[in-house]
Formats: C-alpha cells, structure tokens, sequence
C-alpha cells in the first residue's frame, strides 16, 4: 500500500517492497547472487505520463461522445477502453501527487486515513487494469466478427448487447479488484490474474492472425482477376503483418513484465535472480501507463472519422 514515509511507489498492496534505486539505471547488488539491473522512474515521469494519456483518452472519449456517427458498438468500445485507460492515469498520477505531498510534508494525514485512500486507489488502479484487457478483447472480438460475418453483424453486434457487454465488464472489473485487493496474498488469486492476461493474449493472437489469413486470402482473390497475383499479395501481406506484430507487440511488451512479476511472486519469491526482477516493479508500471498513451494511437486515431471529429473538438466548435 501506499506508505506515509519514504519514496516507493506501492501498486496493489504489498507486491513490491523493494526500495528505489537512487539514480535512473545502477546495477544493485545482491547479497546472495549477482549484481541487478535496476531502473527508476522519476515520479515526474510517472506525472508526465499520466497527463498525456489523460489528454489523450479524454479527446477520445470526447470525440465519440460529439459524433453521432461514431455512436455505434465499435466506438462505444474504444470509448471504454479510452475510459479505462484515463483511469489508470488518473489513478497513477492521484497516488504520485498524494505521495509527493506526503514526503514533502503538505499534506498531514493519519495512518488510517492514507490507508483506506490507498486502498481506493488501488481498487481504482486494478479494476482499470482489468477493464481495459477486456475491452481490448472486446475489441478483437468485435473487429473479427465484422470480417467473418458481415452480413450478419449488425444483428450479432447490436447496441443493446454492447451496451450489456459493456455492463458486465464494469461489473466484473470492480468486482475483481476489490477481491485482488481483499485476498492479494493468496497464490490462487494471482494465478487467476496471470491466466486471465494468457487468455487474453491468446485470444488477440488467435482472433487477428485469422483475421490477417483471411485478409490475404481475399487479396490473392483480387490478385487473380487483376493478374497482379505477386505485387499485391506481396504488398498486403507485409503490411498486414507489421500492423499484427505492432498491435501484439505493444499488447505484450507493456503488459507482459507486470504480469511476469505477478507470475514470479508465486514461483520464486525469494530467489535472487527474481528479486532483481521485482526491484524493476515501477518501470513495468510505467510501461502500462505506456499502453494507455498508444492505445488511443492504435485503436482510435487511425479513425478518419474520429481525427475529424478530433479537429472539432480542439477548434472547440461544439
């Protein structure tokens, strides 16, 4: 949890209790193995980071909210997972101001009271965690349906099923957090968090590697009636594949090292080498206030209707 002295910044209740490191990059050493790589993140960093993904999600939201036409299920998932990501930079940047103030000694306040507002951001923090890994497979899901079967997709994907599929991952992300937060100490629910993200991860993989074979398979279709069977599959297929590698691979790279940790917490708590991994706890969080920042990149900037909307929106003519 949060603590009313020293700099560590605490996510989660006690997964971390490692002391920062005293410059950006040192090689810590352990006692019983070999030295450790660890990284600090500046909390001004984890402050910069978490303003631009604020910005960034609340122009999102703003921009769907605006346009009536982008008032479709489509939308109004990427509206959740802007909404999810704002959240987790909301919470990061709450609980790096409050322990600022805390250090400096600006804010005076009883232990009770620090912890039940560490709790609350914790349960914040989680359950966007949580939400927003749903809603990038809702996105999938959404994205793989409409290639599949088009013609039906707009009795499959209504308004009110989203509007329900939106309910129940609200619902079931609080839910989740406040027992994560309850029970974090228990192997089972940690094993549970880490699986959930595996299944995730493979379902993104498997729903947008056949979504790529089918959007190749068709482009060699045109291919053939155009007799440009080389040049144009060949082109399709390269760029189809650097889009997959650069949504999977932030996917993983942002996600992957938290929950590793949360995966080495339960195989190898007090092995040397795995505690070098856990000294490296912020900068894993900084890596998924990262995602916040490119998720709106991915999923809702590509959007020509959206950037248009994005332009009114700046211009403030409402």
């Amino acid at each position: 949890m949060m603590p009313v002295l020293g700099s560590q910044r605490r996510l989660l209740g006690s997964l971390n209790c490692t002391p920062p490191a005293t410059f950006p990059l040192t090689l810590a050493p352990n006692r019983t193995g070999p030295q450790c790589l660890e990284v600090s993140i500046p909390d001004g960093l984890f402050l910069s980071l978490g303003l631009v993904s604020l910005v960034e999600n609340v122009l999102v939201v703003a921009a769907i909210a605006k346009n009536r036409n982008l008032h479709s299920p489509m939308y109004y998932f990427i509206c959740c997972l802007a909404v999810s990501d704002l959240l987790v930079s909301v919470s990061n940047v709450l609980e790096t101001a409050v322990m600022l103030l805390l250090e400096a000694g600006a804010l005076a306040a009883r232990a009770a009271v620090v912890q039940q507002l560490d709790n609350v951001i914790d349960v914040l923090i989680c359950g966007s965690m949580v939400s927003s890994l749903c809603f990038l497979g809702a996105i999938a899901v959404d994205r793989y349906i409409s290639i599949f079967y088009a013609l039906r997709y707009h009795s499959v994907v209504t308004l009110p099923r989203a509007w329900r599929i939106i309910a129940a991952i609200w619902v079931a992300s609080i839910l989740t957090s406040l027992l994560f937060i309850t029970y974090y100490n228990h192997t089972v629910v940690l094993l549970c968090l880490v699986g959930f993200f595996i299944a995730m991860l493979a379902l993104m993989a498997v729903l947008y590697v056949h979504m790529l074979a089918r959007a190749c398979q068709h482009a060699r279709g045109i291919a053939r009636l155009q007799k440009r069977q080389r040049p144009i599959h060949q082109g399709f297929g390269l760029k189809g594949a650097a889009t997959l590698t650069i949504l999977l691979g932030v996917f993983f790279l942002c996600w992957g090292p938290f929950f590793l940790h949360l995966s080495l917490i339960v195989l190898c708590p007090q092995h040397p080498t795995c505690g070098c991994i856990f000294k490296n706890f912020n900068l894993f969080l900084a890596l998924i206030i990262c995602n916040a920042i490119v998720d709106p990149l991915i999923y809702a900037f590509r959007s020509q209707e959206l950037r248009k909307t994005l332009q009114e929106v700046l211009q403030c003519s409402w």
